[in-house]
């Protein structure tokens, strides 16, 4: 008697303990945040399950349980919610839609694999890539749910290599060929791979991204229905949700999309897609608030949490910006980008917390992406604590004339896309405004260009701080069109041409820059705009050079 009261007391406390440890943890992630952070909403569930196997659901490939899943979660909805439970075993299924108050719950050794057929998912009003479309019906999908979570250490595979075209550039000889043993169709140049002849002809209707403009009807659609790849969780419209625990991986497109949700906890996440996968971004929060990203992997074939509010005129009426965000303890191997704003943005975006991160081998780290047109404020965007290596691009990069390429320029893409045009813009509703941002304690070694700080002529990025940081990199410091930028404690070491760039700019403090590099560093500035510049003395003035458009004064 007494030995089972002294394991049922160590039980107890370690549940205690347990749950004193998550209570701590989930505590942590409020601390040091600069801006009011609203305490996230979280889910609860009655202690109720059943599992997919009650309703008939069977191991294996070669039957789908699409019905199961439903029939099991409309059962647990209607009971008042709790778990349905995905045993271990491997779950082929068509589409699955959650509902209220339900937790879908992978146990250990649970795999969910999305069907590859595409008959099983019907055309619907989405958004997507910022812009109300068609697409296919999502693998996983809630709109207007309550109280929803996705939890459990099991598998989700959206069998996303059935869908994607493919870029000959991309893949190894091997793979190329490997690929094209399954079937499929090329492009006319034989640079692409699509897996059907309707891909193919989605494609070539297509002029900019993913939306086939050039058809409007319903059938033309339905010509296409291949091309018009699903994001693999959509998540529209829905309060408290969580997902903890899973192991996303290979999205048709997206991988996550939550649009116009909150209080979402999103945690303890393993998001994958092959690198070579067009649109496989990791997280896309769009028009989201009260958000908490924390202790999540990504490694992914485009950018990795990316932060949108919709695109251009459809971005702007509906005017949901995405605010109150916090990302903690991330770590990102290949995306394009680490943390990622835009290019979607047109709703706006504020209020955003990220710290405690690390980056391996990401094209750029943190990015920042907009063009003409889109219009929208990014404001109150604070960065710390952030840890890189091996970036190929930038470290930090703002890039305001945007057009799709990737960081890395591939094969069908031109640099030439993206140059700067300088031209006088009136500024309206459509001129894109980030204005706000602070950067922290931000390392990166063995990597290309530390800082890239770009605005509009007519729109200057505005008040940009970059403090107690360390950049070891080829190239070092570039700014151009700014207003208000202040490098507190700042060391570049570089290796290769100038060590800071300033292009029609005023307000520069950089003064607390520390330049090192194997020859002189030296310092240009530039530009008939150029005023109020403050430089480092460490810099002797025969390694800075003035030009002759700069006002007299204008550089201390």
């Amino acid at each position: 008697m007494k030995k089972s009261i002294k394991l049922l007391a160590l039980s107890l406390a370690t549940l205690f303990s347990a749950n004193s440890f998550a209570q701590t943890q989930m505590a942590d992630i409020y601390k040091n945040v600069e801006f009011k952070m609203p305490t996230v909403t979280e889910t609860s569930f009655p202690a109720r399950s059943v599992s997919i196997k009650d309703f008939g659901a069977i191991a294996g490939t070669n039957v789908k349980n699409t019905e199961a899943f439903k029939k099991a979660i409309t059962s647990i909805n209607q009971k008042g919610g709790g778990k349905v439970i995905v045993p271990r075993g491997i779950w082929m299924t068509g589409p699955i839609v959650l509902q209220s108050n339900v937790n879908l719950h992978l146990e250990d050794g649970a795999m969910i694999i999305f069907s590859r057929d595409f008959a099983d998912y019907p055309l619907v009003d989405v958004s997507f890539e910022g812009l109300n479309t068609t697409r296919c019906q999502s693998p996983i999908s809630a709109k207007g749910a309550t109280n929803i979570a996705i939890t459990g250490n099991g598998v989700i595979d959206g069998s996303g290599d059935a869908w994607r075209y493919v870029k000959r550039g991309k893949m190894t000889d091997g793979q190329w060929k490997d690929l094209l043993s399954k079937g499929g169709v090329l492009s006319d140049d034989k640079k692409i791979w699509f897996p059907t002849e309707s891909s193919k002809l989605g494609f070539t209707s297509t002029a900019n991204f993913n939306i086939p403009e050039k058809l409007t009807t319903k059938a033309d659609l339905e010509k296409v229905k291949d091309f018009l790849r699903p994001v693999m969780v959509s998540l529209v419209s829905c309060d408290k949700v969580l997902l903890d625990g899973p192991t996303f991986q290979n999205s048709p497109a997206w991988n996550l999309h939550p649009l116009m949700s909150s209080n979402l906890i999103l945690r303890n996440l393993n998001v994958r897609n092959p690198w070579y996968s067009q649109n496989g971004d990791g997280l896309d929060l769009e028009s989201c608030k009260n958000v908490l990203i924390y202790n999540n992997t990504f490694d992914v074939g485009d950018d990795a949490i990316c932060i949108k509010s919709g695109k251009d005129k459809d971005g702007r009426d509906r005017g949901v910006p995405t605010e109150n965000v916090i990302i903690k303890n991330n770590t990102v191997y290949h995306a394009h980008g680490g943390i990622v704003i835009g290019s979607e943005m047109s709703g706006g975006v504020r209020n955003l917390h990220a710290s405690d991160c690390t980056f391996i081998g990401t094209d750029i780290g943190l990015r920042f992406k907009t063009t003409r047109g889109r219009g929208g404020v990014v404001e109150n965007i604070w960065i710390s604590n952030v840890d890189m290596i091996n970036i190929p691009a930038q470290v930090i990069g703002f890039n305001m004339f945007y057009e799709g390429n990737s960081p890395i320029i591939e094969e069908d893409q031109s640099a030439d896309d993206e140059k700067r045009v300088e031209k006088k813009i009136p500024v309206t509703d459509e001129t894109p405004i980030f204005r706000n941002v602070f950067f922290k304690n931000i390392t990166a070694t063995n990597s290309y260009e530390a800082i890239a700080l770009s605005g509009l002529s007519e729109m200057n990025l505005k008040n940009i701080s970059i403090e107690d940081s360390n950049f070891d990199t080829k190239k070092a410091l570039t700014i151009v069109d700014a207003d208000g930028i202040t490098l507190k404690n700042v060391k570049l070491k570089y290796s290769d041409g100038t060590g800071a760039t300033i292009y029609n700019s005023k307000n520069v403090d950089i003064s607390g820059l520390t330049l090192e590099s194997a020859n002189k560093p030296t310092i240009k500035v530039l530009g008939n705009k150029t005023t109020a510049v403050k430089l480092p003395k460490s810099v002797a003035k025969e390694q800075i050079t003035i030009a002759k458009e700069v006002a007299k004064n204008a550089v201390k």
